[in-house]
């Protein structure tokens, strides 16, 4: 059988950045399950595993556009400390939820703080960051009706 639409996948994996520091990986004997056309990867890792066979293993290069994005200077922004009440001291790599355009909530991480000006950033963590996958295809079904109506894997 081979990876296509509405195939349950089990793949295991190792993720690394262009310096080959390891970002992710799945833990031995625990694969990560996915639905196969449903949006649940990556595009381009997606991409790189339709046509796999159980046993395939491969690597793969996904640049930012096919995988988090590249950085978007907008989402980049200077606020004044004081929209930060009720937090004792500001540091870089603070993580908060703010709300954003049409009340939709947005994960942010504290940049850098200079004095009284907090920078934040709302782009993902790996927005901008060539993604290197080593990925083993571990298994492959059929999914059920379920699985395709909700879009994932039960």
């Amino acid at each position: 059988m081979i990876i296509a639409n509405n195939k349950v996948v089990s793949i295991a994996f190792t993720l690394t950045d262009g310096q080959g520091a390891t970002l992710d990986e799945t833990e031995t004997g625990k694969p990560l399950d996915y639905l196969h056309g449903a949006d649940n990867l990556l595009p381009g890792l997606e991409q790189a595993l339709t046509g796999k066979e159980v046993g395939d293993n491969f690597q793969v290069s996904i640049t930012p556009e096919e995988g988090f994005g590249v950085v978007n200077p907008d989402l980049i922004q200077s606020l004044p400390a004081s929209q930060f009440e009720g937090i004792d001291k500001i540091e870089p790599g603070m993580a908060f939820e703010a709300q954003g355009a049409g009340g939709k909530v947005e994960h942010v991480i504290v940049e850098a703080v200079e004095g009284d000006t907090v920078r934040i950033n709302a782009n993902h963590p790996l927005a901008g960051v060539t993604l290197n996958f080593d990925v083993t295809v571990v298994a492959i079904r059929e999914a059920d009706e379920s699985e395709i109506a909700h879009g994932h894997v039960h």
